[in-house]
């Protein structure tokens, strides 16, 4: 993607400088951001993917005894008749499950892949909603069908509702309002109150990032590093042959507690630990995410594509497909690299491969990571 390119997508900004001006700071309303906009996913087929064990979804109703949730998933029969009004429900993730909507997904790949989340779409009858609220991580908010009017204001107050199953802020304060139509889209940083309502039925796709919390990522890769912590250290026990006699057996001694921090030190010394813990994680598909592609015999005449449910990253010394790193070099780096970053290689990159790395990619086929295109 040429980051210098002003795009409809962003109002005509190019992605460089919306990165610089508006990513983390402040909203964008784009009006007509994907002209004639038509959205791939249906009601219907909405409503399926909900009713799927494998799916996640969410059921939020507002009447007159307050607000109800209902986890999923949610069979056609469990939904109130789309003629009822004030309720909505919420699939998650529906580009692991639908071709376009990946696709659709591609277009917002200025943002680093490690930090690209999903998309979720929200259908709602009129009224419908999830009340005012902020989310911790970014979003572009897509029209896809009929109209809702957003809310939005920078908000003090973040006190929640008590006693609803919703994170709904108590005391909204809404500074700017908008209705969104089919092909518009807003931007709107963390923590940016917002409040959308259906007027008549409507779909709104969100596309969300990924934002891990400090003490969730620390613990991730102390479980990681614990894992590797007693290859580091092999049979090495504590000594102390100069541990004088005591009159305070109670005391833990100043060397023991020298000893666990140098123990703990050498881990995180290892070349590479952290970087490489990092990769994997970020790189690890979502629980409920299986691969049940078709393996095929890779050769050099055809054109590989990642597959949509794929999650490939990479540093200076590594590769990470999917929860799993490879230490890769010269021109097969490049080669590999490229493939993270378009998702696809055609026959002309293939022929570059070396023979070891080609049989990398067919491990990888025969996983269902991958599938073809013939040419």
């Amino acid at each position: 993607m040429d980051i210098d390119q002003p795009l409809t997508l962003l109002g005509g900004l190019a992605p460089a400088q919306f990165m610089k001006r508006h990513w983390h700071k402040k909203p964008l309303l784009v009006r007509n951001a994907i002209p004639d906009f038509k959205p791939c996913v249906g009601r219907a087929e909405l409503v399926a993917l909900a009713g799927r064990d494998d799916v996640e979804s969410r059921l939020i109703v507002h009447g007159d005894k307050g607000w109800k949730m209902k986890h999923g998933p949610l069979p056609r029969r469990s939904l109130p008749p789309f003629s009822q009004k004030n309720w909505t429900f919420l699939v998650q993730g529906v580009d692991l499950h639908h071709d376009g909507v990946h696709q659709l997904m591609q277009q917002f790949r200025f943002v680093p892949d490690a930090r690209l989340d999903d998309l979720m779409i929200s259908y709602a009858s009129d009224g419908g909603g999830v009340g005012p609220h902020f989310d911790s991580y970014d979003v572009f908010l897509l029209q896809a069908h009929g109209q809702r009017r957003w809310r939005i204001g920078r908000q003090k107050d973040l006190t929640l509702e008590e006693g609803v199953p919703l994170k709904i802020l108590r005391h909204f304060e809404p500074e700017e309002e908008f209705v969104l139509e089919p092909g518009d889209m807003l931007y709107l940083p963390p923590k940016y109150a917002h409040d959308g309502v259906a007027q008549g039925e409507c779909m709104t796709w969100s596309i969300g990032f990924r934002s891990p919390q400090a003490g969730e990522l620390a613990r991730e890769l102390l479980i990681g590093l614990s894992q590797s912590a007693e290859s580091c250290h092999g049979d090495q026990i504590y000594k102390d042959p100069s541990q004088p006699a005591t009159r305070q057996p109670a005391r833990i001694p100043d060397d023991l507690n020298t000893y666990a921090s140098q123990a703990l030190q050498r881990v995180l010394a290892q070349q590479d630990a952290l970087p490489l813990l990092l990769g994997e994680w970020l790189s690890t598909p979502k629980s409920d995410v299986w691969f049940d592609g078709e393996p095929f015999t890779i050769d050099r005449q055809q054109e590989v594509r990642l597959d949509r449910r794929t999650r490939m990253l990479y540093d200076e010394r590594h590769l990470y497909i999917n929860g799993e790193a490879f230490r890769v070099g010269g021109r097969d780096a490049g080669v590999l690299r490229t493939l993270a970053d378009e998702r696809r290689l055609g026959p002309q990159a293939l022929a570059r491969l070396s023979d070891p790395a080609l049989q990398v990619l067919q491990q990888w086929a025969d996983e269902g990571w991958l599938c073809c295109k013939s040419l």
